[in-house]
């Protein structure tokens, strides 16, 4: 334990860093406070919601697997599943390649339909960051994440030619924001996700599109001054617009807070942004949380509507209160634990003693030793 002398030393070193940084919190109070005057009430409204997950890498840490297997699952709310892949960072990218795409280059798969769209046959060429290892570069795991992404892009675009039965909210899972994507390719898609959507208009169907994240720079920023200034401080669900020069100061590189707008004033052409920031209470408490949600950068001038649809949903939410119930329900289903997840550590063990042949017996033994005996300590 720390003695009585060192507690009063770094309360006092505490206190003189606050002080020497109170002019930052007086700045990002200056900044937020005019966004207090342009604070608007959701009006709930109702139409279907259907949300888009892939299993997180992290619900999958398996106990034993030396070959760093990875499941690339993509599933919705309505428990529908889109993709299911096993990968490895040793996967070959020709062999992920001809998984989605024919030698023709035609896509087979919802990845492969987007490569060909966007008119890409290799997966380096669709993103810089699944380049394929060299001798001089070795392979890393990352790029799994990568290709992750990817995937829920390609079934969002995907989905959005399906017949819907009604007027339909999807719901991304994060921000409508990517930095994956080679030069301008993330724009390409976007403008096909805007073509898709209107084309679903000729069919009497509105398709509303945002992305919600559970966390954002921009929120972390300006948090406590929002508390401060009374911003979203309703008793009743509202929302307030991020203007994008208050997104800019809250990200490292300015390209991820450029929209379509900024492109216009003469800037550099928005290559990573699809979405338009808002920041959205759903609860009717002071004291609820707030969200950041992204509404697709065409339908950004309708965000009373979409955010009704967002508030019908949300206020079903469980177990998270005031949090979309679609998406819950799209996270649930995505999550390998318990017996999914017992299952899968049992193939790993079996295609490894497979492997093994003559030699499985030293599975055994390794299987029944402790695999952390640090943790006795505690």
């Amino acid at each position: 334990m720390l003695e009585p002398s060192t507690y009063a030393n770094l309360a006092e070193a505490i206190k003189a860093c606050v002080e020497g940084d109170r002019e930052l919190l007086d700045a990002l109070r200056r900044e937020i406070a005019p966004l207090k005057a342009s604070v608007h009430r959701i009006q709930p409204r109702r139409a279907t919601a259907v949300s888009l997950v892939a299993t997180d890498g992290g619900n999958n840490q398996l106990r034993f697997d030396p070959f760093l297997i990875q499941l690339v699952r993509v599933v919705d709310s309505q428990n529908n599943e889109y993709c299911l892949e096993v990968v490895t960072p040793n996967t070959p990218h020709e062999e992920l390649e001809a998984r989605h795409l024919d030698p023709k280059g035609k896509g087979k798969t919802p990845l492969g339909r987007m490569m060909e769209f966007l008119g890409v046959r290799r997966l380096q060429d669709l993103s810089p960051m699944l380049r394929p290892p060299s001798p001089d570069r070795p392979v890393s795991p990352s790029w799994v994440g990568v290709y992750r992404e990817l995937m829920e892009w390609a079934i969002l675009f995907d989905i959005l030619k399906k017949d819907f039965a009604s007027d339909t909210l999807l719901i991304f899972d994060g921000l409508l924001r990517s930095k994956v994507f080679a030069k301008g390719l993330f724009t390409k898609l976007l403008e096909g996700i805007e073509a898709r959507i209107q084309e679903q208009r000729k069919n009497r169907r509105n398709l509303y599109l945002v992305g919600m994240a559970k966390r954002s720079k921009v929120l972390d920023r300006y948090r406590l001054a929002m508390r401060l200034e009374g911003v979203l401080d309703t008793p009743y669900p509202a929302y307030v617009e991020v203007p994008r020069d208050v997104e800019k100061k809250a990200y490292i590189w300015s390209e991820y807070a450029r929209g379509n707008e900024v492109a216009l004033e003469g800037e550099e052409v928005n290559r990573m942004v699809g979405g338009k920031m808002f920041l959205v209470k759903f609860g009717a408490s002071r004291y609820d949380p707030i969200w950041p949600v992204d509404i697709f950068e065409p339908q950004r001038n309708r965000a009373q509507e979409i955010l009704g649809y967002l508030l019908a949903d949300a206020q079903a939410g469980f177990p998270v209160l005031h949090y979309p119930a679609s998406l819950q329900k799209a996270h649930e289903s995505a999550a390998l634990v318990d017996f999914d997840f017992q299952v899968l550590q049992d193939k790993i063990f079996a295609a490894i003693r497979k492997s093994l042949r003559e030699e499985a017996g030293a599975l055994d033994v390794f299987h029944l030793q402790d695999a952390d005996p640090a943790r006795r300590r505690y």
